[in-house]
């Protein structure tokens, strides 16, 4: 299925801000399907003058007329001249009688979707048309709410006939928790007097503690008396509570939070009221501060093993200068920086939010680790790092620090041996692998054969056994040596995606 961007731009659109547009006037499509009890379509102009769908939303509390997603179909016969008409002339059209849908009576409303006004000789810009197809098979006497919703949808579509729907000052807000039609409305007057509110509104606040009724209330004055005193509050809350502005906000009280979001009613420019939707988020907000106060604890125990691994590294070191075997001292060296190589990871760990992190980051620390090794007596190392290796889960962030850390310590200690020279370090990420190399201008592997001391166990073990890669050593053609490391990208996708 094509996203609405791709059948927006395959039609001839060009600039982001129209399919910007498009996008979130789409985005608040269940709203309008919830309110007017109908099916919403989103229909764009084709280059040979018809039009194709490009999204479509079914009303929750309603029976939807499309039981298939017409998305990327082209208008139906029947609906093209009512469709046609209202994006030339910029007007909301009618049916003019009931229109048969699968032996279905339904009656047709376009919208067209206006992104600038007409000002003077220059027309409206009309980026396309909404079509609401109303199911009249399930016609009944619509109660006080249906009606409300349905007057607080024609008010939303003359909104966006004229250009002032949606509103791009209103913020994007993450989804989570957004209230919708059917969670609880209120309708507000201009001047922020309440005349409807739905059953699940009135509920939501009255377990906030207000035991009224909130029709001819002023929903400001009902939220202050409901706010605990001395408790810091959004200061957005007023403008949201009186219909101004198109924000959302959460008001708790009695431990009961309650998520507002409000939508500036307009006719041609001029404030007529306000629609506020409520949804008691309680839940979510206990499972949001649950994920925050467990976010915070991983962190502080990665900051704790950072710590603790530092210790080792520091015991390790002072157990090194103390040492009087050359063999020994070299083996602890060894162990210090292969735990200072694991404790760096631990320290990104502990910075973030995710168990995810920036590879390149995490080894430009790494390599500063292994180039001390660089500064033993006669040999004057280089290190050069190119390419990108990306994002890393942790778990496959630990074993590939070390192995780039055996091979580069290998590569100044015993490639270069004594001598002057560079060590690059090459990352090159494809959709199928991750594939580094560790090249030395060093004097290449003696006979050609690998060497067999821990530092080769220890990348072997590491790169076939915990990333499931392959490793593969050789002497560059003249001098030095390349180590090659493949790993299959789907193994670090699988945990990082």
């Amino acid at each position: 299925m094509s996203t609405l961007s791709d059948l927006v731009y395959a039609q001839g659109f060009s600039d982001p801000a129209d399919v910007e547009w498009l996008h979130r006037l789409a985005a608040d499509g269940q709203l309008l399907a919830d309110l007017a009890f109908a099916d919403i379509v989103i229909w764009v102009p084709t280059p040979d003058d018809s039009f194709i769908a490009v999204a479509h939303t079914r009303p929750g509390g309603a029976a939807t007329l499309f039981y298939r997603d017409i998305v990327s179909d082209r208008v139906r016969p029947q609906w093209r001249a009512q469709v046609r008409e209202a994006f030339h002339s910029g007007r909301i059209v009618d049916s003019a009688s009931p229109d048969w849908f699968e032996e279905t009576p339904t009656r047709v409303r376009a919208v067209p979707i206006v992104r600038e006004p007409a000002r003077g000789d220059t027309p409206a810009r009309v980026l396309g048309v909404l079509t609401r197809h109303t199911n009249l098979g399930e016609a009944r006497t619509p109660s006080r709410q249906q009606i409300t919703f349905n007057d607080c949808a024609d008010d939303m579509f003359g909104m966006v006939a004229s250009g002032e729907f949606p509103d791009l000052s209103a913020p994007t807000a993450p989804r989570r928790g957004a209230p919708r039609a059917s969670d609880g409305l209120i309708r507000l007057d201009v001047d922020g007097i309440t005349t409807f509110a739905s059953p699940n509104a009135l509920s939501a606040f009255n377990r906030m503690g207000f035991d009224d009724e909130l029709e001819g209330e002023p929903l400001v004055e009902v939220i202050t008396q409901i706010l605990p005193e001395k408790r810091q509050f959004d200061e957005s809350l007023p403008v949201v509570a009186s219909g101004r502005a198109p924000w959302r906000t959460d008001v708790e009280a009695r431990g009961v939070t309650v998520s507002l979001r409000a939508i500036p009613l307009r006719d041609h420019g001029t404030r007529i009221g306000a629609i506020v939707l409520c949804r008691d988020v309680t839940e979510l907000r206990h499972r949001d501060q649950e994920l925050i106060t467990k976010d915070a604890t991983i962190r502080e125990i990665h900051h704790r093993v950072k710590n603790n691994l530092q210790t080792v590294a520091s015991l390790l070191r002072i157990q090194a200068r103390r040492t009087h075997s050359d063999e020994a001292r070299d083996a602890l060296t060894h162990a210090t920086r292969r735990v200072a190589a694991i404790a760096v990871v631990h320290d990104t760990l502990s910075e973030g939010l995710t168990q995810n992190v920036d590879f390149d980051e995490v080894f430009s620390r790494v390599l500063k680790l292994a180039a001390e090794v660089a500064a033993a007596p006669n040999t004057r190392a280089k290190t050069r790092k190119t390419g990108t290796f990306g994002t890393l889960p942790s778990e496959y962030a630990t074993p590939l620090a070390l192995a780039l850390t055996e091979l580069v310590t290998n590569a100044v200690e015993h490639g270069l041996a004594g001598q002057e020279g560079e060590v690059e370090i090459s990352a090159e990420r494809t959709e199928e692998s991750l594939e580094v190399r560790v090249r030395d201008t060093g004097i290449g592997l003696p006979e050609g054969q690998v060497g067999r001391g821990l530092g080769t166990q220890i990348v072997r073990t590491l790169i076939q056994g915990e990333l499931g890669g392959t490793i593969d050593w050789h002497t560059v053609m003249g001098s030095g040596t390349e180590v090659t490391i493949d790993i299959p990208l789907r193994y670090i996708e699988r945990d990082a995606g």
